[in-house]
């Protein structure tokens, strides 16, 4: 999605090589967040809740169903829990 080959993503990743300006945008609109988000400028805002929720969406949209009723079923417990 970067147009970029595997050796420099991996770079990247192990602070080997710069990620350019243009990339930073590419991957923010990628992954759906904020260029702050990504570095980490703006831990603080009052967006960071939603930011995380999105971030927490993505990952569970990438689970089989059967994890997924798996996950829903404790967040319904944790629900239940601090109700009582």
């Amino acid at each position: 999605m970067l147009n970029l080959h595997r050796p420099s993503i991996s770079e990247a990743e192990a602070g080997r090589r710069n990620v350019t300006a243009i990339e930073i945008a590419k991957l923010a609109e990628i992954y759906g967040v904020s260029i702050g988000w990504l570095a980490c400028a703006d831990t603080n805002s009052p967006d960071e809740a939603r930011d995380r929720i999105q971030l927490a969406a993505r990952e569970l949209a990438k689970l089989k169903k059967h994890d997924l009723d798996k996950v829903l079923d404790l967040l319904s417990a944790l629900k239940k829990a601090e109700d009582h």
